[in-house]
């Protein structure tokens, strides 16, 4: 009896009699499918990308290649890829392409995004002559190119020969190889017009080039005689633009013509004109220091200006006495450089080489040729090839620069004292004089344009 009423109390917890059916259980909802958003990058070059999902779940990205977003989206819920940040050091625009749309179970991996080099509208152009020993400033006309002087050149030291600005566009520098010293000025924002800050800096034996960082921190000067061959490395004040020596000078090779920065601000790069090499150089991101980055590379006979592509991939240098130009791909880890290919054939006596600021093409001015060469650049190798027939360009095109827009070319010609200007072909890279000549000083040498 016991162990039948244990048997109705067990049944009658079930929720009713025995020969009732069962109740069958409810299904239970599936969770709703996951899915990944992601694509590839290329193109890029800068630091700092940083990429969104939904106006969240950010993710940065330092080099080109697949990505994916750590975040899933249930199955029906939209996703809208954006960019956060763009890319800087250097300066980058990155356009997503396929950014938006609703996915199910399978990963999103269309959304592709695009980096280019920023380009800006010009404003500026800066001119140091030689034997007047000044300045010259110029406004740009940001859709003709059309150069208009800035009142009367400033006043620098005896001889200069190179003029350069701070990325910021406040400062302006020149060296001046007779007075053995660095003339330092501020920029006025809206006119263009030059301010001398204080008194040169003295810099020993005949300074030659100057280059700013990417950071605008430091600043670097090689000289090209005396008895010791080197480059100074200095502060700038980001107040007042003033530059202050970092003390004893890094050794270069035989006569240093020519010094550029890469666009991170990783390494520094010398051409010894008589040593007939490239010398490579860390850069101490917190003191500026230079460090030497193994035995100099060989380039060419009478290498006179080195000059870095936009996205510091690759270096370039003009060979005077063998009417070449060498191209290295850069390591971006060490800076070191690797020869790609034969020495290229320039005009006769090349003298300075530019890259436009899209990273397509390269120009060289060659002095006793009396033309500019125009190459295309080989986006994966750096290789050059030849844009058509070299250009006219005056009596004794010293230097040549491309403004920030990339759309007007410009010629320092010490024969004339001019400054001639050319349009840019932005599909082929081709030069077209606008007939335009713009009165410098005497004996213009160098020649740097602002945005």
């Amino acid at each position: 009896m016991a162990v039948v009423a244990l048997t109705s109390t067990l049944v009658a917890c079930s929720g009713g009699p025995s020969s009732s059916a069962p109740t069958t259980p409810a299904t239970p909802t599936p969770p709703a499918a996951n899915y990944s958003v992601g694509g590839a990058v290329s193109g890029l070059a800068g630091s700092g990308l940083v990429l969104q999902n939904n106006a969240g779940n950010d993710l940065a990205i330092s080099a080109d290649g697949s990505y994916t977003f750590s975040t899933p989206l249930a199955s029906g819920a939209a996703y809208s890829v954006t960019v956060k940040t763009q890319p800087s050091l250097p300066a980058q625009t990155c356009t997503v392409a396929s950014a938006s749309g609703t996915g199910t179970s399978a990963a999103v991996t269309t959304v592709s995004v695009s980096c280019a080099m920023t380009l800006y509208p010009p404003r500026f152009a800066y001119v140091a002559n030689n034997t007047s020993n000044d300045v010259s400033a110029y406004t740009i006309d940001p859709s003709t190119g059309a150069l208009t002087s800035v009142g009367a050149a400033v006043a620098a030291g005896t001889d200069p020969d190179f003029v350069t600005v701070d990325p910021t566009a406040k400062f302006a520098y020149v060296t001046n190889a007779t007075s053995n010293d660095i003339s330092a000025y501020t920029i006025n924002a809206a006119t263009g017009a030059l301010t001398s800050v204080g008194s040169a800096v003295v810099d020993g034996s005949a300074p030659y080039c100057i280059a700013v960082d990417p950071t605008g921190r430091f600043a670097y000067v090689v000289h090209t005689t005396g008895s010791t061959y080197a480059i100074s490395t200095y502060t700038v004040n980001a107040t007042t633009g003033a530059l202050t020596s970092l003390g004893s000078a890094v050794a270069t090779g035989y006569q240093p013509t020519s010094v550029t920065i890469d666009p991170r601000g990783k390494f520094a790069y010398v051409a010894n004109s008589a040593a007939h090499t490239v010398s490579a150089y860390t850069i101490n991101a917190t003191t500026g220091a230079l460090t030497s980055v193994g035995p100099a590379v060989a380039t060419g006979s009478g290498p006179y200006t080195v000059t870095i592509d936009p996205r510091g991939k690759f270096a370039y240098v003009t060979n005077q006495s063998s009417d070449t130009i060498s191209a290295y791909s850069i390591n971006a880890t060490t800076g070191a450089l690797t020869s790609v290919g034969t020495a290229v054939a320039t005009g006769t006596t090349p003298t300075t080489v530019t890259v436009d600021p899209t990273g397509i093409f390269a120009y060289v001015s060659n002095i006793n040729s009396h033309d500019i060469s125009a190459y295309t650049i080989n986006a994966t190798t750096g290789a050059l090839t030849a844009v058509g027939a070299a250009v006219a360009a005056g009596s004794t095109p010293y230097a040549v620069t491309v403004d920030s827009s990339g759309k007007f070319a410009y010629v320092a010609d010490l024969g004339t004292n001019r400054v001639l200007t050319y349009t840019v072909n932005t599909s082929t890279g081709a030069l077209t004089s606008t007939g335009v000549l713009v009165s410098s000083g005497s004996r213009p040498m160098s020649i740097v344009t602002t945005h």
